[in-house]
């Protein structure tokens, strides 16, 4: 989830993440128009709408029990693997 800028409130699925420019791409957020030539991939060209990165500092992970964004930790699970909990609901994040 966007918790804050132009597309604050839109939820989606993380399609990328780029660690090294601490952005992500959401899929169906901070959608930009992009003009394009014609080629194979677009036989007709023309203007096309293409998600943009988001800053990881600008998105949240939603709860699972609640579906409200969290905030996450990390705590040794079953075999002493550190795994992560949402902090609202205390329940392991897959």
């Amino acid at each position: 989830m966007v918790i804050t800028g132009e597309s604050k409130g839109q939820k989606g699925r993380v399609l990328t993440v780029d660690r090294d420019k601490e952005r992500a791409i959401v899929e169906g957020v901070n959608l930009v128009s992009k003009h394009t030539k014609p080629n194979s991939k677009a036989p007709q060209g023309g203007i096309i709408r293409k998600e943009a990165p988001v800053h990881l500092s600008n998105l949240m992970l939603i709860d699972p029990t609640s579906g409200k964004p969290t905030r996450i930790g990390r705590k040794p699970g079953q075999k002493g693997k550190l795994v992560r909990y949402s902090k609202k609901s205390g329940e392991e994040i897959k």
